[in-house]
């Protein structure tokens, strides 16, 4: 874990694309998706059955080493709004155990506006948690210091010839945009022109690697 700034706060940045805010003893993750891939099985695009569990998984063995007791997802947790209704049975069973165990907050999103309550935890559309905005799009015209998700962002790299990517934050002033946590997602350039509209100012990635924070600058 990797001290990280933001909005005179400290955070801790994993490199598995999550936040851990040692001060509320919070986990905030973005963009699960879990039952994504039972969502593309019903539509023909046959993909391995496993992604819900194995985020899931990930998710248990976050808490288990920051000894976290909150949890804020920021939207998309599931790929559709019936995903919870999809999970495979052992998926289930963790999840409700950690909604259960933590205090446990899911922050709709695009995905999952309509989301109806079956695994457990508190939903809510936006909130504000001790000074920082918690939603899952940016709002460019947001002044308040604000975490979000939605983009997925990737930090593309030529490193010896050869392309790297990796899940990464973009930071700004103000905003916080978190990576896609989950098992089966993709990423968005963090240099795209949909990221610096959300931004609305010159910002930052940040991809958090073992001691230390590696900062790329971004145009506007």
């Amino acid at each position: 874990m990797v001290p990280l700034s933001f909005a005179g706060r400290t955070l801790l940045a994993l490199p598995e694309a999550a936040l851990f805010w040692p001060e509320r003893r919070a986990l905030l993750l973005a963009d699960l998706h879990l039952e994504k891939a039972s969502w593309f099985a019903a539509r023909g695009q046959m993909l391995p059955p496993y992604d819900s569990l194995a985020t899931l998984c990930q998710v248990e063995a976050l808490v288990a080493r920051t000894g976290a007791e909150e949890l804020w997802c920021l939207g998309d947790s599931f790929h559709d709004p019936e995903g919870c209704a999809r999970l495979p049975s052992a998926a289930r069973e963790r999840l409700t155990a950690l909604t259960a165990r933590l205090r446990w907050t899911w922050i709709t999103g695009n995905h999952d506006a309509v989301y109806v309550d079956h695994c457990g935890g508190a939903v809510c559309d936006e909130a504000e948690v001790d000074g920082l905005l918690l939603r899952h799009i940016a709002d460019p015209s947001e002044r308040r210091p604000e975490l979000s998700g939605h983009f997925h962002p990737k930090l593309r790299v030529t490193v010896r010839g050869r392309q790297v990517a990796r899940r990464c934050f973009v930071a700004s002033r103000s905003k916080l945009i978190l990576a896609a946590f989950g098992a089966l997602t993709g990423g968005l350039d963090a240099h795209d022109p949909e990221i610096a509209r959300a931004l609305g100012e010159p910002g930052q990635a940040l991809v958090p690697v073992a001691d230390r924070l590696l900062r790329f600058p971004l145009a506007a």
